[in-house]
């Protein structure tokens, strides 16, 4: 097991350039949001994204400053409450929610909202969500308000399209994408495609992994069909710059005969095999630049 000390880090000369490597706070879960912030700290992560509405903790913005604080941990993005299971949180306005996301960003100095597109029947959000999301990116720069990719839900009587205007974000307006490997898992599509397909849109991503059954099963990144290392490596040698984010599911690994030191060791792993990633990505980029040099 990793000391307190985490993963090694990459070179600094590296590391210069690198993306962020940080731990949503809904990663830890069962456990509590004061426990994400200290298993950040203790594994080596760069920071967290807050997922607002995981407990009650998670949307009291002074006891994340506080724990911010406390544990010397940076919250560089927060997953605005746009889940089912989030309905009430921060009030039932879906655009006052944003608001209040962005009011929550300017006090902890965080840098992106993921934001997940309507569901269908919020029909007045989702007839000027396209519209709304550049004006709050307009209005609140330099942060950013980016949409994340969803999917269809799959039911034994075909497919239910259950968000608007879309679940793929690939052919409407947002300047600011957030890929989760999961989402694209469960809509049966390759997370690999979607990378090179957005292009500098790609600003943020979420880490993970998923078989393609109708499941948002979260999984652990490389056991799935996502080629997850493979993504990571796509995008930073392609530009990207933006933050990594670990979202999995971690609630079988903190059952009897499992316990905390299993998840410990599983977000452990997976950091130090993002950082590898990363590097290749940069390595790769370089030699890439150094090429093009090269023929001019």
């Amino acid at each position: 097991m990793p000391d307190s000390a985490g993963p090694d880090k990459p070179s600094t000369m590296v590391a210069s350039s690198a993306p962020r490597v940080t731990l949503s706070t809904t990663s830890v879960y069962p456990e509590s949001t004061d426990d994400a912030f200290a298993r950040a700290k203790a594994i080596g992560y760069d920071g967290v994204e807050l997922m607002v509405g995981i407990d009650p903790v998670a949307a009291d913005v002074d006891r994340i400053v506080e724990l911010s604080a406390e544990h010397d941990v940076k919250v560089w993005s927060i997953h605005a409450p746009c889940l089912l299971v989030t309905p009430n949180v921060w009030g039932g306005d879906s655009w006052g929610k944003l608001d209040k996301a962005a009011e929550a960003a300017g006090r902890l100095d965080s840098k992106l909202i993921v934001v997940h597109p309507p569901f269908r029947w919020q029909r007045d959000y989702a007839s000027r969500f396209e519209e709304g999301i550049a004006e709050l990116n307009e209005k609140y720069a330099p942060l950013v308000f980016a949409v994340e990719n969803m999917y269809p839900w799959r039911t034994p009587a075909g497919r239910f399209a259950a968000y608007l205007p879309g679940f793929d974000p690939t052919k409407l307006s947002y300047d600011h994408l957030v890929l989760d490997l999961s989402h694209a898992a469960t809509a049966q599509m390759d997370s690999r495609k979607l990378v090179d397909l957005w292009g500098p849109r790609l600003r943020h991503i979420h880490l993970t992994d998923g078989s393609g059954t109708f499941k948002d099963e979260h999984l652990l990144p490389g056991r799935g069909n996502q080629h997850a290392w493979e993504v990571v490596e796509r995008a930073v040698a392609g530009g990207f710059n933006g933050d990594i984010v670990l979202e999995v599911n971690t609630r079988k690994l903190s059952g009897q005969g499992a316990g905390q030191g299993a998840r410990f060791e599983a977000l452990s792993e997976v950091l130090m095999q993002t950082r590898m990633a990363v590097d290749r990505g940069i390595f790769a980029r370089r030699d890439t630049e150094a090429r093009q040099e090269a023929h001019q």
